[in-house]
This record gives structure tokens, C-alpha cells and sequence, in this order.
């Protein structure tokens, strides 16, 4: 009962980290096979967000590339490039409320006033792209992007996890299905 309990909790905290829309685009003559040791580039460990959120999404890169065969190297076959783009994004919620009176019987419902109201919310939306370039050929082989809603009142724990999680969903699509 117990662990079942676990596994309903651990499936809702899940799917509330799943609205990022992930995607990936690769070069279909790579040889994904040979490719075995990486290293980042000056530009990713450079990356302009926080040292803490920066160094959350290198060791994040990292144990993903571990899972995925691949060590740390100062002669790789790839390098690992990571570029953040944020955009303000806004939606519109309109509200309509009145509108009709009558009781119905005898003079039927009538049209009255009614009012319309317009939220408007401003977020931030977050893409992480991921790049893996071949270093013998200089030229980009595999792109991961990940797009979600950034948060930046978030507690640190809740930081790490999402910035984990979209990790791990971005090298879901590694290597590509050829």
C-alpha cells in the first residue's frame, strides 16, 4: 500500500514537471556510435544565468552524458555548447458576466447588460538548447531544445529538479532514431 502511495505521488510531481516541450534535430550522415568523449565549450561554461543555475545545468549535462556512454574528455570526439534564450510571453483571459433577466413564464428571458473583463499575465518562457558539434568535422551534429516557464522565485531544491528534469527530457531524443 505504501509503495503504491509513493508511486501515485512520485506519477502527480511528474506530470506537474511535464509541460516542457521538448525537441531535437540532428545530422542524418553523423556516426552517433563513435561518438564517446565530450567536452564543453568556453561559451556553455560561460552560460549567462546565475554561477548556481550554471553550475545545476553543466552537472546536469554531465550525469545525462554519463548515462548516455560518454566521458569527460581534453581530447573529445564532441563538443557540448548550451545557449538559454528567454522570451515575455502574455496571455489574455476574458470574463463575461449578466447579460439576461426574465423569470420566464410569461415574458421570457431578455437580453440585459453584461460586462466583459480582460486579465492579461505576463511569464517568462525559457529555451535551453544543447548542441553537440563534431570536433574533427567543426560542424553541429545534434540539437536539443527544451521550452518551459521559468520561475524565478523558486526555491533552490524546486530549481535543481526542474532544471534536471528538462535535462533529462531533452537527452531522451539521444541518440537520434535513424
Amino acid at each position: 500500500m505504501k509503495k503504491l502511495f509513493l508511486f501515485a505521488v512520485g506519477s502527480v510531481w511528474l506530470a506537474s514537471c511535464s509541460s516542457i516541450k521538448v525537441t531535437s534535430d540532428y545530422d542524418r550522415n553523423a556516426s552517433f556510435e563513435d561518438y564517446q568523449t565530450y567536452a564543453f565549450t568556453q561559451e556553455a561554461l560561460n552560460i549567462e544565468v546565475s554561477e548556481l543555475n550554471r553550475n545545476r545545468l553543466i552537472g546536469a549535462v554531465e550525469h545525462e552524458l554519463g548515462l548516455k556512454g560518454f566521458t569527460k574528455s581534453e581530447t573529445p570526439d564532441v563538443l557540448i555548447d548550451m545557449n538559454l534564450v528567454s522570451k515575455t510571453k502574455q496571455t489574455a483571459t476574458a470574463n463575461t458576466s449578466g447579460g439576461y433577466y426574465g423569470a420566464g413564464y410569461r415574458y421570457g428571458y431578455g437580453g440585459g447588460f453584461s460586462t466583459t473583463t480582460i486579465n492579461y499575465d505576463s511569464y517568462e518562457e525559457g529555451t535551453l538548447f544543447v548542441d553537440m558539434i563534431d570536433v574533427n568535422k567543426n560542424q553541429l551534429v545534434w540539437q536539443g531544445r527544451g521550452t518551459d516557464t521559468m520561475d524565478e522565485s523558486a526555491s533552490a531544491d524546486k530549481r535543481e529538479a526542474k532544471i534536471n528534469y528538462a535535462v533529462q527530457q531533452i537527452f531522451s531524443q539521444y541518440p537520434p532514431k535513424i
